[in-house]
Protein backbone atom coordinates (compact mmCIF):
# COMPACT_ATOMS: atom_id res chain seq x y z
CA UNK A 1 0.00 0.00 0.00
CA UNK A 2 1.28 3.47 -0.64
CA UNK A 3 0.38 6.29 1.08
CA UNK A 4 0.86 9.92 -0.32
CA UNK A 5 0.20 13.12 1.69
CA UNK A 6 -0.88 15.75 -0.22
CA UNK A 7 -1.46 19.71 0.08
CA UNK A 8 -5.28 19.57 -0.04
CA UNK A 9 -8.27 18.34 -1.36
CA UNK A 10 -7.75 19.71 -5.23
CA UNK A 11 -4.54 18.39 -5.09
CA UNK A 12 -5.86 14.93 -3.74
CA UNK A 13 -8.29 14.96 -6.58
CA UNK A 14 -5.83 16.30 -9.37
CA UNK A 15 -3.57 13.35 -8.65
CA UNK A 16 -6.11 10.92 -8.49
CA UNK A 17 -7.75 12.31 -12.09
CA UNK A 18 -3.95 11.86 -13.49
CA UNK A 19 -4.00 7.97 -12.13
CA UNK A 20 -7.21 7.23 -13.88
CA UNK A 21 -6.38 9.28 -16.81
CA UNK A 22 -3.00 7.42 -17.44
CA UNK A 23 -5.29 3.63 -17.16
CA UNK A 24 -7.57 5.03 -19.71
CA UNK A 25 -4.92 6.37 -22.12
CA UNK A 26 -3.15 3.26 -21.87
CA UNK A 27 -6.04 0.57 -21.97
CA UNK A 28 -9.14 2.87 -23.77
CA UNK A 29 -11.81 0.00 -23.26
CA UNK A 30 -10.50 -0.38 -19.68
CA UNK A 31 -13.16 -1.00 -16.58
CA UNK A 32 -13.66 1.43 -13.83
CA UNK A 33 -15.39 1.26 -10.53
CA UNK A 34 -16.28 4.21 -9.76
CA UNK A 35 -18.00 5.79 -6.42
CA UNK A 36 -19.92 8.06 -5.39
CA UNK A 37 -19.99 10.99 -2.16
CA UNK A 38 -18.42 14.04 -1.78
CA UNK A 39 -14.53 12.81 -1.71
CA UNK A 40 -14.91 12.05 -5.61
CA UNK A 41 -16.33 14.88 -6.90
CA UNK A 42 -13.31 17.06 -7.40
CA UNK A 43 -11.90 14.27 -9.33
CA UNK A 44 -14.63 13.94 -11.48
CA UNK A 45 -14.28 17.78 -12.34
CA UNK A 46 -10.68 17.28 -12.82
CA UNK A 47 -11.62 13.84 -15.25
CA UNK A 48 -14.48 16.65 -17.17
CA UNK A 49 -11.90 19.20 -17.66
CA UNK A 50 -9.13 16.69 -18.84
CA UNK A 51 -11.82 15.25 -21.27
CA UNK A 52 -12.46 18.85 -22.40
CA UNK A 53 -9.18 19.74 -23.15
CA UNK A 54 -9.03 16.57 -25.30
CA UNK A 55 -6.28 14.85 -22.90
CA UNK A 56 -9.11 11.59 -22.39
CA UNK A 57 -11.23 9.65 -24.51
CA UNK A 58 -14.37 7.22 -22.67
CA UNK A 59 -15.70 6.82 -25.68
CA UNK A 60 -14.72 2.88 -25.08
CA UNK A 61 -14.74 2.99 -20.89
CA UNK A 62 -16.45 0.52 -19.30
CA UNK A 63 -18.08 1.12 -15.84
CA UNK A 64 -19.44 -0.41 -12.62
CA UNK A 65 -20.39 1.62 -9.42
CA UNK A 66 -20.02 0.29 -6.09
CA UNK A 67 -23.35 0.86 -4.52
CA UNK A 68 -26.76 2.14 -4.09
CA UNK A 69 -29.29 3.10 -2.07
CA UNK A 70 -32.01 0.59 -1.73
CA UNK A 71 -35.07 0.97 -2.20
CA UNK A 72 -34.03 3.71 -4.76
CA UNK A 73 -35.74 4.51 -8.03
CA UNK A 74 -31.87 5.45 -10.31
CA UNK A 75 -34.43 9.15 -11.26
CA UNK A 76 -34.64 10.02 -7.52
CA UNK A 77 -32.81 13.19 -7.11
CA UNK A 78 -30.48 11.38 -4.27
CA UNK A 79 -29.88 8.11 -5.98
CA UNK A 80 -26.66 7.20 -6.75
CA UNK A 81 -27.67 6.83 -10.67
CA UNK A 82 -28.05 10.64 -10.62
CA UNK A 83 -24.87 11.97 -8.44
CA UNK A 84 -22.96 9.89 -11.57
CA UNK A 85 -25.32 11.52 -14.22
CA UNK A 86 -24.94 14.86 -12.71
CA UNK A 87 -20.82 15.14 -11.71
CA UNK A 88 -19.75 12.80 -14.04
CA UNK A 89 -21.68 11.27 -17.21
CA UNK A 90 -23.52 13.35 -19.10
CA UNK A 91 -20.04 15.42 -19.20
CA UNK A 92 -18.27 12.92 -20.78
CA UNK A 93 -18.55 10.87 -24.23
CA UNK A 94 -19.11 7.80 -22.31
CA UNK A 95 -21.98 5.21 -23.98
CA UNK A 96 -24.89 4.98 -21.18
CA UNK A 97 -24.77 1.57 -21.76
CA UNK A 98 -21.95 1.35 -20.86
CA UNK A 99 -22.12 2.49 -17.63
CA UNK A 100 -23.59 0.47 -14.59
CA UNK A 101 -24.78 1.23 -11.11
CA UNK A 102 -26.56 -1.42 -8.97
CA UNK A 103 -30.63 -1.55 -9.33
CA UNK A 104 -32.25 -0.26 -6.19
CA UNK A 105 -35.33 -1.12 -7.22
CA UNK A 106 -34.99 -4.69 -8.03
CA UNK A 107 -37.68 -6.76 -6.72
CA UNK A 108 -35.03 -9.56 -6.11
CA UNK A 109 -32.07 -7.78 -4.78
CA UNK A 110 -30.29 -11.00 -4.17
CA UNK A 111 -30.53 -12.53 -7.59
CA UNK A 112 -29.73 -9.07 -8.96
CA UNK A 113 -26.33 -8.45 -6.56
CA UNK A 114 -25.15 -12.19 -8.21
CA UNK A 115 -26.23 -11.25 -11.99
CA UNK A 116 -24.24 -7.71 -11.11
CA UNK A 117 -20.79 -9.67 -9.95
CA UNK A 118 -21.16 -11.95 -12.90
CA UNK A 119 -21.11 -8.70 -15.49
CA UNK A 120 -18.19 -7.69 -13.85
CA UNK A 121 -16.79 -10.76 -14.29
CA UNK A 122 -18.24 -10.95 -17.42
CA UNK A 123 -16.41 -7.35 -18.50
CA UNK A 124 -13.05 -8.92 -17.80
CA UNK A 125 -12.56 -7.74 -14.45
CA UNK A 126 -12.02 -4.10 -12.95
CA UNK A 127 -8.92 -2.59 -14.25
CA UNK A 128 -9.17 0.54 -11.36
CA UNK A 129 -10.95 0.85 -8.36
CA UNK A 130 -11.84 4.36 -6.91
CA UNK A 131 -12.57 4.16 -3.35
CA UNK A 132 -13.44 7.04 -0.93
CA UNK A 133 -13.91 6.18 3.05
CA UNK A 134 -16.10 6.35 5.96
CA UNK A 135 -15.43 8.03 9.00
CA UNK A 136 -15.98 4.46 10.72
CA UNK A 137 -13.37 3.04 8.31
CA UNK A 138 -16.37 1.61 5.71
CA UNK A 139 -15.41 1.30 2.01
CA UNK A 140 -18.90 1.20 -0.18
CA UNK A 141 -21.38 0.47 2.50
CA UNK A 142 -19.46 -2.28 3.58
CA UNK A 143 -20.30 -1.41 7.62
CA UNK A 144 -17.97 -2.35 10.45
CA UNK A 145 -19.04 -5.76 11.58
CA UNK A 146 -18.02 -8.91 13.30
CA UNK A 147 -17.65 -10.39 9.56
CA UNK A 148 -17.99 -8.96 6.08
CA UNK A 149 -19.51 -9.87 2.66
CA UNK A 150 -17.54 -11.35 0.24
CA UNK A 151 -19.79 -10.39 -2.96
CA UNK A 152 -22.06 -7.65 -4.13
CA UNK A 153 -25.61 -7.63 -1.05
CA UNK A 154 -27.81 -5.99 0.54
CA UNK A 155 -26.99 -4.94 4.10
CA UNK A 156 -28.29 -2.26 6.45
CA UNK A 157 -26.65 0.99 6.98
CA UNK A 158 -25.56 1.70 10.48
CA UNK A 159 -26.68 4.87 12.35
CA UNK A 160 -23.14 6.48 11.95
CA UNK A 161 -23.67 6.13 8.21
CA UNK A 162 -27.72 7.06 7.98
CA UNK A 163 -25.80 10.39 10.10
CA UNK A 164 -22.96 11.17 7.43
CA UNK A 165 -25.62 10.70 4.43
CA UNK A 166 -28.35 12.90 6.28
CA UNK A 167 -26.65 16.12 4.68
CA UNK A 168 -27.90 15.13 1.29
CA UNK A 169 -31.23 14.90 2.46
CA UNK A 170 -33.90 16.96 3.80
CA UNK A 171 -34.60 15.09 7.09
CA UNK A 172 -32.48 11.40 8.82
CA UNK A 173 -35.85 9.77 9.05
CA UNK A 174 -35.50 9.76 4.73
CA UNK A 175 -32.39 8.76 4.46
CA UNK A 176 -32.44 4.81 3.06
CA UNK A 177 -32.01 2.04 5.54
CA UNK A 178 -30.33 -0.30 3.48
CA UNK A 179 -28.04 -0.31 -0.15
CA UNK A 180 -26.30 -2.59 -2.07
CA UNK A 181 -22.94 -2.58 -2.32
CA UNK A 182 -20.25 -4.57 -3.88
CA UNK A 183 -18.34 -7.06 -1.02
CA UNK A 184 -14.93 -7.09 -0.16
CA UNK A 185 -13.93 -9.73 -2.70
CA UNK A 186 -15.50 -7.67 -5.45
CA UNK A 187 -13.45 -4.48 -4.36
CA UNK A 188 -10.46 -6.93 -3.92
CA UNK A 189 -10.31 -8.44 -7.17
CA UNK A 190 -9.84 -5.00 -9.35
CA UNK A 191 -6.20 -5.26 -10.89
CA UNK A 192 -5.55 -1.49 -8.96
CA UNK A 193 -7.15 0.36 -6.15
CA UNK A 194 -7.19 3.81 -5.49
CA UNK A 195 -8.37 5.65 -1.88
CA UNK A 196 -9.05 8.88 -1.80
CA UNK A 197 -9.43 10.63 2.00
CA UNK A 198 -9.90 14.06 3.08
CA UNK A 199 -10.89 16.05 5.47
CA UNK A 200 -10.01 16.54 9.19
CA UNK A 201 -13.23 13.23 10.22
CA UNK A 202 -11.07 10.42 8.45
CA UNK A 203 -7.81 11.43 10.21
CA UNK A 204 -8.80 8.19 12.77
CA UNK A 205 -9.63 6.12 9.22
CA UNK A 206 -6.57 6.86 7.96
CA UNK A 207 -4.24 6.39 10.91
CA UNK A 208 -5.60 2.58 10.91
CA UNK A 209 -4.07 2.06 7.10
CA UNK A 210 -0.42 2.76 8.74
CA UNK A 211 -0.29 -0.62 11.00
CA UNK A 212 -0.04 -4.16 9.76
CA UNK A 213 -3.72 -5.21 11.03
CA UNK A 214 -6.74 -6.15 9.26
CA UNK A 215 -9.73 -5.59 11.21
CA UNK A 216 -13.29 -6.20 10.11
CA UNK A 217 -14.26 -3.36 12.74
CA UNK A 218 -12.61 -1.04 10.27
CA UNK A 219 -13.26 -2.77 6.61
CA UNK A 220 -10.67 -0.62 4.44
CA UNK A 221 -7.87 -2.24 6.65
CA UNK A 222 -8.92 -5.31 3.87
CA UNK A 223 -7.25 -3.24 1.65
CA UNK A 224 -3.58 -3.84 2.66
CA UNK A 225 -3.90 -7.55 1.21
CA UNK A 226 -3.78 -5.98 -2.06
CA UNK A 227 -0.91 -5.63 -3.66
CA UNK A 228 -1.48 -2.61 -5.85
CA UNK A 229 -3.50 0.61 -3.40
CA UNK A 230 -2.55 4.10 -3.80
CA UNK A 231 -4.14 5.64 -1.03
CA UNK A 232 -3.97 9.66 -1.91
CA UNK A 233 -4.86 11.74 1.47
CA UNK A 234 -4.97 15.85 2.51
CA UNK A 235 -3.29 17.37 5.23
CA UNK A 236 -6.06 17.67 7.15
CA UNK A 237 -6.74 14.12 7.07
CA UNK A 238 -3.34 13.82 8.11
CA UNK A 239 -3.12 15.60 10.74
CA UNK A 240 -6.59 15.56 12.04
Amino acid sequence: MLIRILKDYDAVSAYAADIITEVVKGNPSCVLGLATGSTPIGTYRKLIEEYRAGEVDFAQVRTYNLDEYYPMAPDHVQSYRHFMEEHLFRHINIVSENTHVPDGTAENPAAMCRDYDAAIRGAGGLDLQLLGIGRNGHIGFNEPGASLFASTHLTPLTENTIEANARFFSSPKEVPTHAVTMGMASILGARKILLLISGKDKHEALLRLYDDTVDPQCPATFLKLHPDVTVLADEEAYHG
